[in-house]
């Protein structure tokens, strides 16, 4: 059974989006083996420099890169990456089982992004769009197209 590993900068602070992220992970073990790593945010000031915010993003992307197993097929998220229809990222989960992949890691920043070095080693860098969301529904956004991306593959009736 495929894995998938959500890796990601900060923690769901209201309970709502813990609500929704538990009732996705609950439909997503009929279909992989599915979980979510939070790590925590480095610490800026209120107004951090450029310099600040590039030091905080390569100290988070230390931590992620930890977490990240060999061999495993990385989605970052970000901004200026390509945007993809449901069924373009069912078929790209398809094509990474075939090709021998075992695991599916996707990465979340913090609210500054990725830090340029985990960019560059991802896989894909996938986009939800040109607009910006607040962090944590980006997730719960996440966790429903995975899932139906996997409904998509296995021909359920969700996805219409």
């Amino acid at each position: 059974m495929l894995k998938v590993k959500i890796i990601c900068i900060g923690k769901l602070k209201e309970k709502y989006w813990r609500d929704a992220a538990s009732e996705y992970m609950k439909r997503l073990s009929a279909f992989c083996k599915p979980e979510i790593v939070e790590l925590g945010e480095e610490k800026l000031p209120d107004n951090p420099s450029a310099a600040e915010i590039k030091q905080c993003l390569q100290k988070e992307s230390e931590k992620i890169k930890k977490e990240i197993p060999a061999g495993a097929y990385v989605y970052s998220l970000q901004i200026e990456g390509k945007q993809l229809t449901s069924e373009a990222l069912a078929a790209g989960f398809q094509k990474q089982a075939v090709a021998g992949k075992s695991t599916l890691v996707f990465l979340i920043g913090s609210s500054f992004g990725l830090d340029e070095s985990l960019k560059k080693q991802s896989d894909f860098a996938l986009s939800f769009s040109a607009m910006t969301f607040p962090h944590q529904l980006a997730r719960i956004m996440l966790l429903e197209q995975i899932y139906r991306a996997f409904s998509i593959n296995a021909g359920t009736k969700y996805h219409k």
